[in-house]
């Protein structure tokens, strides 16, 4: 595993690892590691849960070769699911979903595969999680936790979901026979 820091690490909330039973899976909609690790270290405007001067990310990212990283140590609270981050991890997954055209109507297709190499690398990192926090029992897609719909970016009288991730192609069932961990829908 490859521990990078974003930048901003220090100042997200530290917690004890005994207030996470959760594991959010994510994809990051985006077409490589490089972009997300963009993304991750832009520092957005202040939120009401977030500390000034960091911005949205993950815990750990695994490429599509099965490479793994952590971004941010799971005694911190990142920012990933709205009114989920104080008790769960986050994972993304590289994958290119809706990207570039998240929002639009005719554009709600998520259909790259997730490779096998990155599915086990996924499945590990599970395992480990797993194993090092007795607390941890639940994981989930962002898409179970975060159902809210927003205006299509291409019709404002249409809606679409403003989270799908990681998706259909995502392979619950290969995950949850594989991790001893409880499915939770929002």
């Amino acid at each position: 595993m490859l521990i990078d820091p974003l930048p901003y690490e220090s100042r997200l909330q530290a917690r004890p690892l005994s207030q996470v039973d959760l594991v959010v899976i994510h994809c990051t909609e985006l077409p490589d590691l490089a972009m997300a690790r963009e993304y991750g270290e832009r520092v957005l405007y202040p939120e009401p849960d977030a500390p000034e001067g960091t911005g949205n990310s993950g815990h750990y990212y695994i490429d599509r070769d099965g490479a793994a990283h952590r971004w941010v140590a799971p005694e911190r609270i990142a920012h990933h699911t709205r009114g989920y981050n104080p008790r769960s991890i986050g994972i993304e997954l590289v994958n290119t979903g809706r990207y570039p055209h998240w929002l639009d109507s005719r554009h709600q297709a998520m259909d790259e595969v997730y490779a096998p190499v990155q599915v086990a690398a996924l499945i590990d990192l599970l395992v480990s999680l797993r194993n090092a926090i007795p607390t941890l029992h639940l994981v989930a897609g962002h898409e179970d936790l975060d159902v809210a719909l927003v205006a299509a970016s291409d019709d404002a009288t249409r809606q679409v979901r403003r989270k799908r991730d990681p998706g259909p192609l995502f392979p619950w069932t290969r995950v949850l026979e594989a991790v001893p961990l409880q499915r939770l829908a929002g």
